[in-house]
């Protein structure tokens, strides 16, 4: 019962199509329900990862929004408990369900462009460090279970849910509660770099942000010599460009399209034995076919830690402004003690996400 009148709204909504929904004021509550076999999880991003391993510990199978976690640590705690109690989780990546990126993404790996050499993505600003002054709490806030496992701070309607006001949610920007732009939309369009490029079990391994300090221009490098630029939010439609050695790609929530042959973008991948990906055209669906068939859906836990990786090692390489050296098989920076200490975030008791 965080936001009393957000809770009396959607309980009320819920039950005009369905009959006897119930309502909960603590989501371990609902966890205890041995009528319910799976959940979504869209809570600010600070309690994904708690929110996630309770409820497979639960025996539940898990629909988490993106980005998945807030911490490299966080992600890998989320894989190893899905696998550990047998659930089948989704990450809320549902531009994979998207045909225009579908697309995209088997026109690369089928060579149309020629060989990836470099990519570049619009998306906005690392987070910011939470200096905002302390508030005189709203009665029907329950702030202390807003804040959850993240180390509490007074509260400010900035880090609330912006409820009864359509401006956007503020709280991604500020660290701990979200990572920014880079981990709210990085989360979509840096995951479909990762699918792309094949890499949804690894990483980049270098991480270099501009010489002289700037919320742009961070380049990320593969193993094979591919390097991801972060260019500024609102630049060429926050699109995904992909520069191959006989061609170039673009891709948005708007549009497909391919030079110099522009035909590639609306006709069907004509090779024989083709490379292909994974069909689906709606996310949530195929999550629900997922748990029928109890296997791993399209966006399974791991990819989209990957993913959440890649955005957390940007964030860290903003913060720093040095170079770093990333192992993505063993998850840890190169030579660096004070990167590495910045993998894992504290949370207050008595919330422990490694409780598994």
């Amino acid at each position: 019962n965080l936001f009393e009148k957000t809770y009396h709204e959607k309980s009320t909504t819920a039950k005009k199509p369905f009959h006897k929904v119930k309502k909960y004021s603590h989501y371990r509550e609902m966890l205890n329900d041995k009528e319910i076999d799976a959940v979504v999880i869209a809570s600010p991003d600070h309690w994904h990862a708690q929110m996630s391993i309770d409820a497979a510990k639960a025996g539940k199978d898990i629909y988490c929004e993106k980005p998945l976690s807030s911490s490299v640590a966080e992600g890998r705690a989320m894989v190893d408990a899905t696998r550990k109690y047998n659930r089948v989780f989704q990450t809320g990546s549902m531009q994979r369900s998207w045909n225009q990126f579908r697309h995209a993404v088997e026109l690369i790996r089928n060579g149309y462009i020629g060989t990836v050499q470099k990519v570049y993505v619009a998306i906005g600003d690392p987070y910011k460090s939470c200096d905002l002054p302390t508030q005189e709490t709203p009665s029907n806030i329950d702030w202390d279970s807003w804040i959850g496992p993240t180390q509490y701070r007074g509260y400010h309607k900035d880090l609330a849910c912006p409820i009864g006001d359509k401006r956007w949610a503020q709280w991604r920007d500020y660290f701990p509660y979200g990572g920014g732009m880079i981990t709210d939309f990085g989360a979509h369009m840096f995951d479909i770099v990762q699918w792309a490029l094949n890499m949804d079990n690894s990483g980049p391994i270098n991480f270099e942000p501009p010489k002289i300090y700037s919320k742009k221009g961070l380049k990320f490098i593969y193993q094979n010599g591919i390097s991801v630029t972060h260019k500024k939010w609102g630049e060429a439609n926050n699109e995904i460009q992909f520069i191959g050695s006989e061609g170039r790609l673009e891709v948005s929530r708007r549009y497909l399209k391919t030079y110099p042959n522009k035909s590639l973008a609306k006709k069907p991948i004509d090779k024989i034995n083709p490379k292909r990906v994974y069909l689906s055209d709606n996310h949530h669906i195929d999550w629900l076919q997922s748990i029928r068939k109890r296997k791993k859906p399209i966006c399974d836990v791991e990819v989209g830690h990957r993913t959440a990786t890649v955005c957390n090692i940007t964030n860290i390489a903003y913060a720093l402004q040095r170079s770093l050296k990333w192992d993505p098989i063993n998850e840890k920076f190169i030579n660096d003690p004070g990167a590495n200490l910045m993998l894992d975030r504290t949370y207050r008791s008595p919330w422990n996400y490694r409780d598994f």
